[in-house]
């Protein structure tokens, strides 16, 4: 059996390396992943719903071809079966070695990672590394103002695959610099964008209401243990997601070892998996047990 026989049966099952672009919504991450890309000798890249390899749409759909907010949310995550078989099913026919995933948050991607049954990544890389401040404000009024959204393929990819909602196309030259430079390198590199607006780009983010993500905080806090008696809810909401704070009333004789962890969790678990919205963070309060004078806390670090 020859060395080189060997050697391309070792690379074969060598998993697939990971890294990870993180940036809140709009600020310019699929604008610059194919940079990202070329640094670390990165061929695929998973952007909102999409496979990409070497400049094509290789599995998947795009969010961006969705009507509302919350769908193009669910797309990117993957939340439905099929969808993620299909990039799972391409992933392993591509023997991809090494592969980009674009997110809002570290959890985003590593929800992702596992969906796709890729490993957790190696290096996680934020926007704000590989863009100044000028470039990233820039790129969030584009956003907010214009409604444009990049994906990161040539024109032909998108008018071939959504030419309902495809804009126009960019070349970029991207200019090296001290984060990019290579001696081997030229002074830099051209690439090819899409610029797409999306149906819900023009009808403006549609989120889940308060009223309706109380109403399912509280079934499943009721559904965990009916004897909990939930006081206090307090919602904050951000690009990474949403952050909830119950305060709670238990019975005296409660075992709350594991159960606010389980609590937390259950909470986080379906609301996720019902709407496909982020939930970054359950905090839980305990105010009182009742019939006793003593009071503990628990939060979900």
């Amino acid at each position: 059996m020859s060395g080189n026989f060997i050697d391309e049966i070792v690379q074969a099952l060598k998993p697939c390396t990971v890294y990870a672009l993180v940036g809140e919504s709009g600020t310019g991450k699929s604008f610059r992943s194919k940079l990202l890309a070329e640094k670390y000798g990165i061929d695929s890249i998973i952007d909102d719903g999409l496979l990409i390899q070497n400049d094509k749409i290789l599995a998947g759909h795009s969010a961006k071809r969705e009507k509302t907010y919350m769908g193009a949310v669910r797309v990117a995550l993957f939340d439905d079966k099929e969808h993620r078989d299909e990039i799972a099913r391409a992933l392993k026919k591509a023997h991809i070695k090494k592969i980009l995933i674009l997110g809002t948050s570290e959890k985003m991607v590593l929800k992702i990672a596992m969906r796709l049954q890729l490993p957790q990544p190696q290096k996680i890389i934020r926007i704000e590394d590989i863009a100044t401040r000028e470039e990233i404000e820039k790129a969030i009024k584009s956003r907010q103002v214009e409604g444009k959204h990049v994906i990161p393929v040539p024109s032909i990819e998108i008018k071939r695959n959504y030419p309902q909602i495809f804009s126009n196309s960019i070349k970029v030259f991207f200019r090296k610099n001290k984060l990019f430079a290579k001696k081997d390198q030229n002074d830099g590199k051209l690439f090819e964008k899409s610029i797409v607006q999306p149906e819900f780009s023009k009808k403006g983010r549609i989120e889940i209401s308060e009223a309706a993500l109380t109403q399912m905080v509280m079934h499943c806090v009721s559904e965990c243990d009916e004897a909990v008696r939930v006081k206090k809810m307090t919602i904050k909401t951000d690009s990474r997601g949403y952050r909830i704070i119950i305060l709670i009333d238990v019975p005296f004789g409660t075992q709350l070892t594991g159960k606010i962890h389980k609590l937390q969790q259950y909470i986080i678990d379906k609301i996720e998996s019902y709407t496909g919205i982020l939930i970054e963070e359950v905090s839980i309060v305990i105010d009182k047990i009742t019939g006793t004078n003593f009071s503990e806390t628990g939060k979900n670090g």
